[in-house]
């Protein structure tokens, strides 16, 4: 089907993906390199992501609930899968039939898993060393170390997760490495894992599982430098009318655009429908045959409204680009006034999804 059939185009590089996942593995020091799925593979879909990650060596998937491990398992039937948000109270079965890993961060956790078999299921255990979220906390961790309930439970990947390793110089990062580090000591057998995606590039982080999600999908993993990773996803629009209007004219909803000199306007079939932010609205930008085309006034449910005076290439039917061509991500991310993660996950179901496996 057409993008006229869906008004907008989502393509994926898988071969970027892979590109990005042997770059980030390349950094581990000997470390052996996961990949995080959860949201189905950061919107790009876990039964294309996940097969391709596993071709390319990738043998552990981490996902946040236990509905995506079932999805992640029937793409993936041989990988590891860990659950990150834990295990939630009558759930082990569910668990146990599909073959999935829980990141334990509590007593109750731990015990409910090791009482649900008398035969050890692997399981990861969460340490909290500064995000307050989920897990254990360093002296729960240092205490239960060499409890036999933590032989019982499976044990068999330890974790944490950073605060602020996207910067570097965060004297936070230091303190967590280092009571990450207190915590392996006391399960000296015990594989570990801290580097998310910004922690693969920190001193000291790589331990024995790096744990990247955002980077696999094209996210710069180093902000304030150079994106060492490969862009995945492309987003094109369709132009389904363009008008010319007069000074004084507004545009969109509420009139929140007013023309001061006679101007061209292209209407897009896409809106926050799919998951591209109304907050960007006034802010953003798009590209018509190259051309940095403004977004005008209020973008509605399904229509986006640019100024494409200075693009001649806008017609009825011609593209837009809205993620491309140097409008990353995280670019798109700051118009909107959120993060590219954000964007990332919340593109829609509407679009026609096309593969691709680049070079």
């Amino acid at each position: 089907m057409d993008i006229g059939a869906h008004g907008a185009r989502l393509t994926i590089d898988l071969g970027a993906i892979v590109a990005n996942w042997r770059t980030l593995a390349a950094r581990g020091a000997g470390a052996a390199c996961a990949a995080v799925v959860k949201a189905d593979a950061y919107g790009c879909g876990i039964g294309r992501v996940g097969p391709a990650l596993w071709t390319a060596g990738c043998r552990t998937f981490f996902v946040a609930h236990l509905s995506e491990g079932v999805a992640a398992r029937a793409a993936l039937p041989e990988a590891a899968i860990y659950v990150l948000n834990g295990l939630p109270p009558g759930a082990a079965a569910a668990f146990a039939a599909h073959g999935l890993r829980p990141v334990l961060g509590s007593v109750e956790e731990l015990s409910d898993w090791a009482a649900f078999s008398p035969v050890r299921r692997p399981a990861a255990l969460h340490v909290d060393t500064g995000m307050n979220r989920l897990g254990l906390s360093v002296s729960e961790a240092l205490d239960l170390a060499g409890d036999p309930l933590i032989a019982a439970s499976g044990i068999d990947l330890l974790l944490s997760h950073f605060v602020s390793a996207e910067k570097p110089d965060d004297p936070v990062n230091g303190r967590q490495i280092a009571d990450f580090g207190r915590v392996r000591a006391a399960y000296p057998d015990m594989p570990a894992s801290l580097a998310n995606s910004s922690g693969v590039f920190l001193a000291g982080a790589q331990h024995d599982l790096l744990r990247p999600g955002y980077a696999l999908f094209g996210g710069n993993p180093t902000p304030g430098a150079a994106n060492p990773m490969r862009p995945v996803v492309r987003l094109e629009a369709m132009i389904a009318q363009v008008r010319d209007v007069e000074p004084g004219a507004s545009a969109g909803y509420n009139g929140r655009w007013t023309a001061r000199a006679p101007s061209r306007l292209a209407t897009l079939s896409l809106g926050y429908a799919d998951g591209f932010p109304r907050a960007i609205s006034g802010r953003g930008q798009a590209l018509v045959g190259g051309v940095s085309c403004p977004v005008l006034g209020l973008i509605s449910m399904d229509l986006i409204i640019l100024d494409v005076t200075a693009a001649p290439a806008a017609r009825r039917g011609a593209t837009a680009v809205l993620i491309g061509d140097g409008l990353d991500i995280d670019t798109v991310g700051r118009a909107a006034g959120t993060i590219g993660y954000e964007i990332l996950t919340g593109l829609g179901s509407r679009y026609v999804r096309t593969y691709v496996e680049s070079r």
